[in-house]
């Protein structure tokens, strides 16, 4: 992670309006248990782009960690509404075992909450 800590960072760097770069320092950061600076970066990346799916999904699990679940589910549901749920599936696995866990959960009694 700190390798591709430092790369991303260049790449943030060289193109300051690059977004898969900012995520990929993000996830880095992420990775390495700094998730406040992570959030601080996907926070910048989405008031560029304010419609970014793999954004909105990076922070609502952020958070979830920290306990908002109000603006974890915010979160996602705009990740809904933009139509790209794709990009949740390969977020999965660069996310930690517990907070995959966490997601997972949430999503699941969500899903249930919906349907009844």
């Amino acid at each position: 992670a700190p390798g591709v800590f430092q790369l991303a960072r260049l790449l943030v760097e060289l193109d300051t309006g690059e977004e898969a770069s900012r995520v990929l320092c993000a996830d880095a950061l992420y990775q390495m248990g700094r998730a406040e600076e992570a959030h601080g970066l996907l926070s910048l990346a989405l008031s560029r782009n304010p419609h970014g799916a793999p954004v909105l999904a990076r922070l609502a699990l952020l958070q979830l960690k920290k306990g908002f679940v109000h603006d974890g589910n915010q979160l996602l549901q705009r990740v809904i509404r933009t139509g790209d749920t794709s990009c949740l599936l390969p977020i999965m696995d660069i996310f930690k075992d517990e907070d995959r866990k966490l997601m997972q959960t949430h999503c699941h009694f969500q899903a249930l909450a919906i349907l009844k």
